[in-house]
Formats: C-alpha cells, structure tokens, sequence
C-alpha cells in the first residue's frame, strides 16, 4: 500500500502543485544573499515583499539554533513559540499557532502531527537547515488556506543543486548546551560522482537531560494552591525549582539524497529516516488529590517517520515560461504515548503527501508572475484509552497565481488562491461519534502596491481577503488527550473561516540605518478557537471549540545601524519590536484570543572582525493582562544574552568556534503563548559551545 501510494503522488505531481513555491536558482544556499527570500514564486530581496519576512542563515542560524524549530525562531519579529518543553517547540506568527501556521521541509510540509496538539513535536530538526526563512501575513496565503498566520520553510541540502568542484564535500557540526546538558552532532557529505551526478548523506543526533529553569518551576499562583492544599503528596510541588521534571529527550536523523544537475535542469530524489523520544513536562498537583486517584501522568512521546522527497527544475531559453518546477513529498509517521510503566498508553499513526508545480513567467517589460497547483492528503488514526479523535482524513487541492506589475517607482501584486476541500470521519464507538464527511471550496487572494516614495524607501499597503476550511481536529475531536491534560471537543457543523486584512509596510535605508516595519489588521468572522469550559470530563478540563468574529491588530519593526569600525571590528547596532492584539467578539461579550504572546523588544550590539565578533543583547517582554477565559496573566521578563564567534582562520574559513551564555542571571521567564507556562517556565542559564567545520 505504502508503494502504491508513493506512485501516486509522483505521478500527480506532474498535474498538481503548490503555491508561491521555492524560486532559488540552482546554485547552492549557502551563496544566497541574506535578503533574498526564495520562498516565494521566485527569488526576491525582503524589501520588495508586501509583508514582514525574516530571513535566518549562517553565523546567526548558528547561534539561535536550538533542538527545536520553534525556540530556534523565537527571537524573530513576529515570532513566539508554544515551548511545550523544550522538545516540543512550534512556531507561533503573529499570535496564531497549529492549524493557521505552515511549516515547511525545503517547500512541502512536514507531514507529523504537530499541528495535532502542542506536545507534539515538529519532525524537523533545525541543525539539517542551510536557512530558515519565516513569511508573514498576506504573502503566505498562497501556501494553502491553513497558512493563514504565516510559513516557516526549512531549507536544506538533502536534494542538491549544485555538483560542488571538490569530490567530498564535508561538514561537521556539534553542540553543548548546559541547562539541558545538550550534546548534539551533525554531519553531512556531498559526493561529485560525476560532472552531473551528485549524491548526499547527512545524519544528527541530539540528547538532553531535564531542562534546569531559572527558579522555582510553578507559577506563583500556583505555588500558593499547592502550599495550601493540605495534601501531603501534593506540597512539595510548590519547592521544586531548578530542574523541570520529565523532559529530557534524544533523538536521531539519517539521510541520503542523489540529483542529476544539468545547465539547464535538474532532478533529485531522498529518502530520511528520523526518531525522536522525549518526554512531556509534568503538569504538577497543586490541589489535594482525591483519595483513589493518582497524580498527573509523566507522558513520553516515542516518534518515528520515515519520508520520501522529490524535486526536478527546468529552466527553458525562451517563451513565456522560465522555469518550471515539481516538488513533491510522502511520509509514514507513528508516535506512541508512553506512560510511566513504560506501557503504551495512546499511538498516533499519520501519513501524508503533498505535490505542487509552479510555472514561472518570464519577466516582460515590468511584468513577472508565477502559476501553478497544489495537491496535499493526510489520514490519521489514534488507538488507545486517551484517544481523542476518530480515525480521520483530509484532502486539499488548490491552484494559485502570483502577478507584480512594476512600473517606474511603483509596483502592484495580485495574488488569488481557490481552494477544494474536503474532510473526512469514520464512525468511533470509542468516542460515540457519528460517520462525517465536510466539504469546502474557499477563496484567498490579496491586492497591494508599494511605492519608493524618495530613494531608498518604499511604502507599501496590501489588502486580502482569505478562507480557511476547518481542519479534521477542529470539527471531530471528541476525548481525552493525555499530553495536554485536556478533554478536546469539536464541532462537525463549523464553517469555513473567513477573515479580510489590511498590512502596511516601510522598508528602507538612509546611509548606515535599515528600516524595516509592518502593520496588521484582520477583520476575522467564523473565527475558530478553543477555551476551557470550567467543567471537567474524565477527570481533565473540557475545552471546547467556537466560532465567533475576531479582530487581529499588531506590528513589527526591525533596526540595524552600522555605527563605524574600532580596531578593525565593524560595529553594530540592531533591534527588533514586536506586539499582537487579539479580541474575541461574542454576542454582548469581547474578550482577548487565547495565548497571545507579549509585546517585546529586543536589542543588541555587535562588533564584528575578521577573526572575532562579540554580541551582546537584550529581551524585554512585557507582562500579558489581556487574557481569556480561565487563562491567567504572566508577569513581564527580561533575558541578557552574550556570545562570542571565534574564526581561527579568519572570515570564509572552513573552522568556527560559538561560545555563548544566554539568560545570563538567570531569570524565571515564561511564555505567554505556550499552553504549559505556569507549570514549565523557558530555560535558565545556558552557556552553550558550538563548533563548525567545514573541508
């Protein structure tokens, strides 16, 4: 079954494809420039997009990498994280997290089922990207209706590009981080088996210990309720501090890949193998617990999947197409929810494929655009006591273009999307659920311009309007769901989301200073969410899922200056700010959406030398007040880190040295966005030593 399926969609990939796909040119990644966003219809600089984009790579990826994708993107503008642990790290753009937030393998998705529940980790590991770039807003509309927040696309080298001049190719990679006692390994090989043929191996490992926070691991309120519970298995929870329970983790990935490189196309197939067991951090007792009944359950997730990836490009000479190109992707995934006995409580099995085309126009006295399709399928089923989702499928098929019209000092974009749906139920006695079947057909498109309104400057203002169909775990859970501690329900009558938006955006530079900003607001009806119900079902919390209006309103705003050169070392200063602002509208209520994270600044100084370069920076997070129904506040925090580049030969050597010390005094910090806040606070201290080789 699992061949017929991979010929499917290799066959359909020649007839269905994505959105604003992957437009790199056929030359490796690491020769890109910073500000060239290749997620997109076709290589473009940030500053030319209608929407905010970040862009992570190199000496700075190095730095921010983390054993998650969410913690490694989480000092982007624009960016949180859910920090479930620090194993189970999602992205959160601009507010919005699972379903609304794409995240991406070199173009297609990531086929697990983070999207699924926060405990679940994304089956990406961060030391495999050659970049990381995050795009936000309207321009990620035409990655599929659930991109509705925005898209994080992992780029790497698993299908090369490029035949490299030397015969091996080879990099090495390895990390320590001491609030988890992280060591991690990396390491990959391209082989030049002929003038054409390239062949590629990669594999990483990582393993942490229990992750050491910066105080005690409860909240203050939470504290308060344990001490006085009177139970006396119970107060101790309010002294534990320093290690977080239950939330070491080791994981492991291999690869393989192999490209035909043409001058004028390619073609490259591979194959990955990845496994990740990592456990969930406890939600500790703070009430007495009844007599008869045990304690919060310390849940491990044993992940495995097994993925398959297809990439050919074609470059034509003349006509109306550049380029043409196929991406396509199938993967098995199986993780099992181990109990403390070791027993498996709960397993989740998923497969998914996805094909897309783009056709990409050539430019035309002003004029480039792009077109193509997009077909993606996954199935899950869950099996086992805490099971809280029938065995479920969904199906999207959608075409898209993309067309920019640049004349003098003016550029307008149209973009449209349609969109098929379609989800799927089968009937569950377990949960006492009926046989579903939802059908959708939506519509995204966005219309914008921008203007260079003196040099150097650009102003740009996009409109859109977009339609997400409801995912299968939105409209048919109906049980427990031992990782979160929770009793999900859904609604199988829900109707599709609908939401039109408004985004300003300045980009520029004025001598040493770079100016990047950006405003939002989206006007959201049928807006769907989830909120505790304040009563209980099997002993856990029900949360419900809603449909009502939403308004989203927020900004980010980026700064560099080159300040001069002391001693050879270039010096710089930087920083970002970022705010989101969530409203529920009820009929005759209005309350703040569901973990929002914080308004943030972040600034730091660099000075950068051929051999050397120091940073040192700052994040201040203001207290969340705005909260909804049964979410509690979080107090504001402020993180100080230090870090040190060491090039023993010299800048473009193949030997680097990081030595970094992040959240130097050690504050207690916790993450609004994350569902876990009050129970698992970010990491304390951590001195980390990363070294790069490359031959």
């Amino acid at each position: 079954m699992k061949q017929c399926n991979i010929t499917i969609l290799l066959a359909s990939t020649a007839l269905a494809v994505p959105q604003p796909i992957l437009a790199q040119d056929t030359g490796d990644h690491h020769d890109e420039g910073a500000d060239i966003v290749v997620t997109a219809l076709y290589a473009r600089g940030a500053d030319d997009l209608l929407a905010g984009t970040s862009v992570l790579r190199s000496e700075e990826l190095t730095r921010d990498l983390r054993p998650s994708i969410g913690e490694t993107l989480a000092r982007q503008p624009g960016v949180s994280a859910t920090s479930f642990g620090p194993n189970a790290s999602r992205p959160v753009l601009r507010g919005f997290q699972g379903e609304r937030v794409r995240v991406l393998v070199d173009g297609v998705g990531s086929f697990d089922v983070s999207n699924t529940s926060v405990d679940h980790a994304v089956a990406i590991n961060p030391l495999t990207a050659d970049r990381i770039e995050v795009l936000r807003g309207p321009s990620s509309l035409l990655f599929g209706s659930s991109a509705i927040g925005g898209v994080v696309n992992v780029i790497d080298s698993r299908i090369p590009r490029a035949v490299p001049d030397e015969s091996v190719h080879l990099d090495l990679t390895t990390t320590y981080g001491s609030a988890a006692n992280e060591r991690s390994a990396g390491g990959r090989i391209d082989l030049k088996l002929s003038s054409q043929f390239v062949a590629h191996v990669d594999g990483n490992w990582t393993k942490t210990g229990d992750l050491r926070t910066g105080g005690f691991v409860l909240a203050p309120a939470l504290r308060a309720s344990a001490l006085s519970s009177g139970d006396a298995d119970v107060i101790p929870n309010a002294a534990i501090k320093g290690k977080l329970p239950n939330t070491a983790g080791e994981n492991w990935e291999i690869a393989g890949g192999l490209a035909w490189v043409g001058d004028n196309a390619s073609i490259g197939l591979a194959v990955t193998r990845y496994e990740n067991l990592y456990g969930v951090p406890v939600r500790l007792a703070t009430q007495a617990i009844p007599l008869g009944e045990e304690g919060p359950e310390a849940v491990r997730l044993d992940a495995r999947q097994t993925r398959y990836d297809l990439r050919a490009e074609f470059m034509l000479e003349s006509g109306f197409l550049e380029t043409i190109k196929l991406r396509g992707g199938h993967a098995d995934y199986r993780h099992d929810e181990l109990e403390d006995t070791g027993e498996i409580g709960t397993s989740f099995f998923a497969n998914g494929s996805e094909a897309r085309l783009e056709l990409v126009q050539r430019a035309r006295n002003g004029w480039k655009g792009a077109f193509g399709a997009q077909y993606v399928k996954r199935r899950i089923n869950i099996i086992g006591a805490e099971k809280f989702l029938p065995p479920s499928s969904a199906e999207q098929f959608g075409i898209f273009t993309v067309q920019s019209l640049e004349f003098g000092k003016s550029r307008i974009e149209a973009g449209a999307r349609v969109e098929s749906s379609r989800a799927r139920a089968l009937a569950d006695a377990q949960l006492g659920t009926a046989a579903a079947k939802r059908r959708f057909t939506t519509f995204s498109g966005s219309l914008g311009a921008s203007h260079e309104v003196v040099a150097d400057w650009r102003i740009g203002l996009n409109a859109s309007h977009s339609e997400r169909a409801p995912s299968i775990e939105e409209l048919f859970p109906n049980g427990p769901h031992a990782g979160t501690q929770s009793f999900e329900v859904g609604d199988p009558g829900f109707t599709k989301e609908r939401a039109d938006g408004l985004e300003l955006t300045v980009n520029g530079h004025a001598g040493p200073v770079r100016v990047s900003a950006a405003l939002f607001h989206s006007w959201f009806s049928n807006f769907i969410y989830e909120l505790p119900t304040g009563v209980e079902e099997d002993g856990l919390p029900v949360f419900q899922f809603s449909q009502d209006k939403a308004r989203y309103l927020g900004g980010e705003l980026e700064l560099e200056a080159a300040l001069g050169s002391v001693g050879g070392y270039a010096i710089t200063a930087d920083g970002v700010a970022d705010f989101t602002r969530a409203t529920i509208i009820r009929p005759g209520d209005k309350q703040s959406a569901p973990r929002i994270p914080a308004a943030r600044l972040l600034g730091g100084l660099s000075a950068d030398g051929d051999r050397f370069a120091l940073r040192a920076e700052v994040e201040r997070a203001t207290g969340q007040r705005r909260i909804a129904t049964l979410e509690s506040t979080t107090s504001g925090y402020t993180l100080v880190n230090l870090s040190a580049t060491i090039r023993p030969m010299g800048k473009g050597g193949p030997l680097s040295l990081l030595i970094s010390a992040d959240n130097v005094f050690d504050v207690v910090a916790r993450r609004h966005a994350s569902a876990l806040k009050d129970y698992a606070p970010l990491a304390g201290r951590d001195f980390r030593v990363t070294v790069k080789l490359s031959l």
